[in-house]
């Protein structure tokens, strides 16, 4: 009788094994940061393995990754960006946190140490890192000599080799710098000072020690970039627009321009302006980075514009003002990279394939357009190497990983970091379209379970995203948090749910009509039509069973899970809530401190309407409400009222609080203890229904 046992034991043993959870889905190391030395010859990356990040190096021929760092466990300090010096030799990260509008620095972990964001330095021949400064944004001068870093909107200064632990702010000057640049010769530093509703683009002359404003404006003044000669500095020149409330709708102001300054006669010209009407309008969003300028050899300037409702590139030469078109297509640039030769820029967009991202080169002295990654794809962070690229690729089975393509071969590197227990279950994503009420059609990703049975019904879930200026693509995500998402969309299909991603209007990816759509969020909430046209979708398909319908989401998807819960109880049963917005009006002066409801009474009333507490007598379904406490993008005190009037209503309220956690998770834990409570949460009550 006993040996039967230890067999019938030994015999499950495998399918215990086998079962994964949601923390094998969230196994896999995320990689960021990706950098390469001015030769090319070597690249580096930081790996997010379940929390714990390091540094990792790759060098030419073979590209064999080693890891640089060597920092243990998940203590939720982030770590990045990553700068080689000039010569390669060296590297330049941040590790740390920034601070909250009270001055403290992010610590989940509740590490007894100052977790300030702090500047290292690694010697690429010895492998050694040291502390080298306090501070953030470090950059080297052209000559490798000297670091310029940022620390509490100051510009510091100090030796490369200084290995002293002082160190002194280069200048005094009022507004919050940001954007540091040397000129190529290495005389001056650019920068840009924020002063609230305008900026100035500003120039340290080293050799001088003089400090020095170009045309001071009205407007913000920024993105600046040094011709390739050093005596011309191009920057943006965009109007402020008063009293924008966050999250409306808007598709035309006063026009943006693109201005070059002659440092030697100290005077500038416009050379091109922005036509009225669609992308008048310089957005924030796109592309996702620090430039917005590049110039070419002969002078040229390349600059990103929403003329024909996508974020394209143009290019326009300040002699002939000649504008020429250089992306043409359906699809948004999201992201663009120079190489340090100056002769290509590398292209990240959706161009042709809308729910995924390519990488396309871009040659600068003839603006031929050649896709270099696989279109079937997710691409993203690329960076020009000797030969080739460096990128991070992901698939609708495999999460971000580093590759690199050399003399059209591509490799994948580290492949003996990926883990061994990864999840085998993957639905492939179908792409569909949705059509609202109102007629407008938004998109979105379907994931069928395991084992799908066309005759059956199954229980159904709603992803939401954040942002709102995000998308959801037919693969694991090129951002982190969605990343995780994704993961947890696959962990529902493969536990037996119809999962479902929807893409709403007001976020990227299908153009400025679509991300500007009419009367969305603080302006009258119409994206929220996009969610019920979800559910709608869902309960009229054969296989679901419309009574089990749970929407989820974090962020903006926080907000629109309480606007489902809120307005429309009978098509949902349950939801997560994860740091949700719940009244605009509360959260609006976190992103705008000019906007006090009382002062805008017209624009308060509307923001209220378009919130989920100006519906919340009607919620009558279980939620599951996360928060971290030190969430600096919606305020805590959301979730904490919310609850409040929810528990006076009688409904069922369940909470999950990080202490000292931000918005985006910083803890690995966190992230699995939230996904895991999200699925057992909704899966507790679709099995009771």
């Amino acid at each position: 009788m006993r040996k039967n046992l230890c067999a019938l034991l030994l015999s499950l043993l495998p399918l215990f094994i086998q079962a994964q959870s949601m923390a094998d889905y969230l196994s896999a190391p995320f990689p960021t940061s990706l950098t390469a030395s001015p030769d090319g010859k070597s690249i580096a990356w930081v790996f997010n393995d379940q929390g714990e990040r390091n540094i990792f190096l790759a060098q030419s021929p073979d590209f064999n990754a080693i890891q640089l760092t060597d920092f243990k466990g998940d203590e939720g300090l982030d770590l990045g960006p990553i700068t080689f010096s000039p010569d390669g030799k060296t590297l330049l990260f941040v590790r740390g946190n920034s601070r909250n509008s009270s001055g403290q620095a992010a610590n989940p972990a509740q590490l007894q140490i100052n977790t300030d964001k702090k500047i290292y330095s690694v010697d690429l021949l010895s492998k050694e890192s040291r502390w080298f400064a306090p501070g953030a944004s470090p950059i080297f001068s052209p000559d490798g000599e000297q670091v310029a870093f940022l620390m509490g909107g100051s510009v510091y200064l100090k030796a490369a080799k200084d290995t002293s632990e002082s160190v002194k702010q280069l200048f005094t000057g009022r507004g919050s710098a940001s954007m540091l640049g040397f000129s190529p010769d290495g005389k001056y530093l650019s920068f840009v000072s924020q002063r609230g509703d305008h900026s100035y683009v500003g120039l340290w002359n080293l050799e001088k020690k003089e400090l020095k404003y170009v045309e001071t404006s009205l407007d913000f003044d920024a993105y600046p970039a040094w011709s390739p000669d050093g005596k011309k500095l191009a920057y943006l020149r965009i109007p402020n627009i008063n009293n924008l409330l966050p999250f409306t709708a808007i598709k035309e102001s006063n026009p943006w321009s693109i201005r070059i300054f002659d440092v030697d006669k100290w005077e500038g010209i416009e050379i091109w302006k922005a036509d009225k009407g669609p992308g008048s309008i310089m957005v924030d969003d796109l592309p996702a980075q620090a430039e917005r300028l590049w110039w070419t050899k002969d002078g040229s300037l390349v600059f990103p514009w929403e003329k024909n409702n996508w974020m394209h590139l143009y290019a326009v030469n300040p002699n002939t003002k000649e504008v020429k078109h250089l992306t043409p297509g359906e699809g948004q640039v999201e992201w663009v990279h120079q190489s340090t030769d100056k002769n290509t820029l590398l292209v990240m967009h959706n161009i042709g394939k809308i729910d995924r991202r390519q990488i396309s080169q871009l040659d600068l002295s003839t603006f031929s357009l050649e896709l270099v990654s696989d279109p079937k794809t997710i691409n993203w962070g690329a960076v020009k190497i000797e030969n080739g690229i460096a990128f991070f690729s992901s698939d609708w089975n495999k999460p971000g990983w580093p590759m690199v393509r050399i003399n059209g071969q591509t490799k994948t590197l580290a492949e003996t970091l990926f883990p061994k227990n990864f999840p085998d279950f993957h639905a492939e994503p179908q792409a569909i379209e949705l059509k609202a009420k109102d007629g407008f059609k938004s998109f979105g990703q379907l994931f069928l379970p395991k084992d799908y049975d066309p005759t059956k019904k199954y229980p159904a879930v709603i992803f939401i995203h954040g942002g709102s200026r995000r998308q959801m693509l037919l693969g694991y995500n090129y951002g982190a948090y969605y990343s995780n998402t994704y993961a947890a969309q696959q962990y529902f299909a493969s536990q037996g749910y119809i999962a479902l991603t929807l893409n709403y209007r007001s976020g990227i990816g299908y153009g400025m009509d679509f991300r500007e759509a009419e009367n969305y969020g603080a302006g009258g909430a119409s994206e929220v039509q996009d969610l019920m046209a979800a559910a709608d979708f869902l309960a009229s398909r054969q296989d679901v069973d419309k009574s089990r319908i749970a929407p989820w989401g974090g962020s903006y998807g926080g907000y629109m899970t309480a606007h489902a819960l809120s307005q429309a109880p009978e098509k949902f049963h349950v939801g997560v809530d994860i740091h949700g917005v719940h009244n605009w009006n509360n959260d609006i002066p976190v992103f705008a401190p000019w906007y006090a409801p009382e002062k805008f009474p017209k624009m308060a009333e509307l923001a209220f309407k378009s919130s989920p507490m100006a519906y919340v007598d009607k919620w009558e379904d279980p939620v599951l409400l996360i928060h971290g406490d030190d969430d600096r993008n919606v305020l805590f005190s959301e979730s904490v009222e919310l609850a409040e009037v929810l528990r006076k209503q009688g409904v069922e309220v369940e909470q999950i609080v990080f202490p000292d956690e931000v918005h985006s998770f910083l803890l690995h834990r966190n992230w699995v203890e939230a996904l895991t409570a999200t699925f057992e949460f909704i899966h507790k009550h679709s099995r009771t229904k």
